[in-house]
């Protein structure tokens, strides 16, 4: 029973972070219908922009949040205008491709910028082991941090989109585009806020994953992209709540899979489930096809 509740945290931790990632895919997409396969690139942007300010400038870990989330918002927003906003009325083939080829040209250019090696990431948390039930129980530090600050993101996301003007019009926008610009919305300048809004959230997984793995690599960002966007599927692409319980089941099926039979399989498990789940129900677990999206 203690390790069924220990992989249970140890699953929540990281599917708080898989749903943080996943809202920006499911974002876009419920915006301008994109798959932004950049996004887990974004994220290695923050994580190294939050290596930089805390082992570089000796931040602490909550200021080099911010900055990353600066840094990665600036570069969604320069990714959006520069590589998906002149193809916006082109075929969705056009655009797939090219959110690939910017995410390898992210990719190859962390590498020639950044180098090959793996990174230590400062531990500017201590990891303090806190007991529960005669220390039959153990929650470290790191994981409360993480666990709580997704937590904190997700809800002002949630105000953000639902309390707010620029959230009125982001769900104008996912509802129906050229008549929220009829009117008066300006879509162009929605567009980009939800590429900040994305980044962001990016970001900050960026830097908790350093926290939670204690290194970093100019291609950290493919394999939690990818699972992230198996996570907003899962819950249902365009579905805001889908992408945080998608994070989670996520989180959880992996942390399941490593503590009672074995790290290598968690991988293929983690699709397998992706793939059951989409036989029995295409939407994900919380689309319908007339749903609000965003």
């Amino acid at each position: 029973m203690e390790t069924f509740i220990a992989q249970i945290l140890n699953g929540l931790s990281l599917g708080s972070i898989y749903a943080l990632i996943a809202l920006g895919y499911t974002m876009v997409y419920g915006i301008i219908q994109l798959i932004n396969f950049a996004h887990g690139e974004i994220l290695m942007i923050g994580a190294y922009v939050g290596y930089y300010c805390v082992a570089v400038f000796g931040m602490n870990i909550y200021s080099a949040m911010v900055l990353s989330m600066l840094a990665s918002s600036v570069v969604g927003v320069l990714i959006e205008r520069i590589a998906y906003k002149p193809l916006r009325n082109s075929g969705r083939l056009s655009v797939l491709i090219t959110a690939i080829g910017m995410s390898l040209l992210l990719q190859n250019g962390g590498l020639i910028v950044l180098g090959t090696d793996y990174v230590p990431f400062p531990q500017v948390i201590e990891r303090v082991p806190y007991h529960f039930f005669g220390g039959h129980l153990m929650v470290t530090s790191h994981q409360v941090l993480i666990f709580t600050v997704s937590i904190l993101m997700m809800i002002l996301l949630q105000y953000i989109v639902g309390y707010t003007k620029i959230g009125s019009a982001m769900r104008a926008v996912s509802h129906d585009r050229e008549a929220a610009s009829l009117m008066g919305i300006n879509v162009d300048n929605v567009i980009s806020f939800t590429f900040i809004i994305g980044s962001s959230l990016a970001a900050v997984a960026g830097v908790l994953l350093g926290l939670y793995y204690q290194t970093i690599h100019p291609l950290m960002g493919f394999m939690p992209g990818l699972k992230a966007f198996v996570a907003a599927v899962l819950g249902g692409i365009g579905v805001i709540p889908g992408a945080m319980l998608g994070g989670f089941l996520l989180g959880i099926v992996e942390a399941m899979v490593s503590g009672y039979w074995s790290t290598t399989y968690k991988d293929p498990v983690v699709f397998i489930v992706l793939i059951i789940i989409l036989i029995v129900k295409p939407t994900g677990l919380l689309g319908k096809n007339t749903s609000e999206k965003v």
